[in-house]
């Protein structure tokens, strides 16, 4: 069949990753992003571009991500129904007396920190619905600034620590820099990524804040034990993920054994529920990232990952400064035509195969998780995102994100690799 077709299979390959990429990224009606990934990665075996075997040890290689997703979905959720996120969206309101532009910073504080020291994903997966329902409450009529804020500063504050992007930890593998030694490289590229999207974010979304009511005068519901177990969960998966980053462990692990030990707990407080549970679980984003392991699997079978290699090592021998530059601006947008994850993936290893400088491989890092902040499904997080929103009821087409983030992303990704490379 593939002989047939007439064309190399090399490129046959990369045209069917493409188009599933594509895919993902238009939902062509309206079908679920899942579906385009898993059938670019069944099309590439079945058209024997991909044997099964390697399929499935592409599969396989997103063990440790599946791992970290369903914990995290299983903190959300149990703590949604718990009334956690109502609780605290009570007391935010409260904070925000009645100001709209300080319900939006507030919002933006407690983001970073999520992401610090709980991942971007988290921050999409357990931020987001909390942020609704603060804005529920608070009796907003527009609520897409502030859960705008949920998508932004997941990518943004995603370098601070290895542990706020799962992705730090591809790029740089065994060669993880040492914590002093991270902050050090980081902090200021991270401050000025941070602060650039918020002021940009601020400015865009001035004109709806502006005619926004925030009400001072609501009622404070009362914590359940679940509820507040689920709370505790949540803290003590954020120490566990930072134990873990220093041990050099891989965080999926851990992250799921809580998630799912948090959840019992509850269910055993409350004799029941964990069918309630399990059926409101956002599922669909595992085959989505499985699919897209199969595809990164595939195209490092065309010989692009040695290509890839061999064209940073060269150009970081000639010129690092220039290489950072380059490799940067290229992996930020590079990373919004294929997501983020397959891109972190393909740069991570020719960056370990390279064997750059340390800061060519801080520059990819920061392209890896600043760039996505331009498109909707530039991340894992910003699907994720884009999921729990659709849950609530709200959307954001692909065009109206990709508006926002030519404004939000490219000022800050320069700042950030301007303090990485010359400061």
């Amino acid at each position: 069949m593939v002989a047939a077709l007439g064309l190399p299979l090399n490129l046959l390959t990369w045209i069917i990753a493409g188009l599933a990429t594509l895919g993902v990224i238009l939902r062509p009606f309206s079908w679920p992003e899942a579906i385009w990934a898993v059938a670019g990665a069944i099309l590439l075996v079945a058209l024997g571009l991909l044997p099964w075997p390697a399929a499935l040890e592409g599969v396989a290689k997103g063990t440790d991500v599946y791992l970290f997703l369903v914990g995290m979905m299983l903190l959300s959720e149990i703590a949604r129904k718990e009334g956690l996120f109502d609780w605290l969206a009570a007391h935010a309101v409260r904070a925000a007396r009645g100001s709209a532009t300080r319900l939006f910073l507030l919002v933006y504080v407690v983001g970073t920190v999520v992401t610090i020291f709980l991942s971007n994903d988290a921050c999409a997966v357990v931020l987001t619905p909390a942020v609704f329902a603060a804005t529920k409450a608070a009796g907003v009529k527009q609520p897409l600034p502030y859960l705008f804020i949920c998508a932004f500063i997941a990518n943004a504050a995603s370098f601070v620590l290895p542990i706020s992007n799962p992705a730090n930890l591809v790029v740089f593998a065994e060669n993880m820099p040492p914590l002093t030694r991270w902050l050090a490289t980081f902090t200021l590229p991270s401050i000025l990524a941070i602060v650039t999207t918020y002021v940009v974010l601020r400015l865009t979304q001035n004109a709806r804040l502006r005619g926004e009511t925030v009400a001072t005068e609501i009622d404070t519901p009362n914590l359940s034990l679940g509820g507040k177990v689920a709370g505790a969960g949540i803290v003590l998966t954020g120490a566990a993920l930072i134990g873990a980053s220093a041990a050099g462990i891989e965080l999926g692990l851990p992250t799921f054994v809580a998630g799912l030990a948090t959840t019992l707990v509850v269910i055993l407080i409350n004799r029941g529920g964990l069918v309630e549970v399990a059926k409101d679980v956002s599922w669909g984003v595992l085959p989505l990232v499985a699919g897209l392991f199969v595809l990164v699997e595939a195209l490092e079978k065309t010989g692009v990952l040695t290509l890839l290699a061999d064209l940073l090592k060269r150009a970081a021998q000639a010129d690092p400064a220039a290489t950072a530059w380059a490799g940067g601006a290229v992996v930020a947008f590079g990373s919004n035509l294929v997501n983020n994850l397959p891109a972190g993936l393909l740069a991570g290893a020719a960056v370990q195969a390279a064997h750059v400088q340390e800061k060519v491989a801080g520059a990819i890092l920061i392209g890896v998780d600043l760039g996505p902040n331009l498109s909707v499904t530039g991340s894992l997080a910003t699907i994720l995102w884009l999921t729990a929103i659709r849950r609530e009821g709200e959307d954001v087409s692909a065009f109206a994100f990709l508006k926002l983030g030519l404004l939000v992303m490219p000022p800050a990704l320069v700042l950030a690799l301007a303090a990485l490379i010359l400061v």
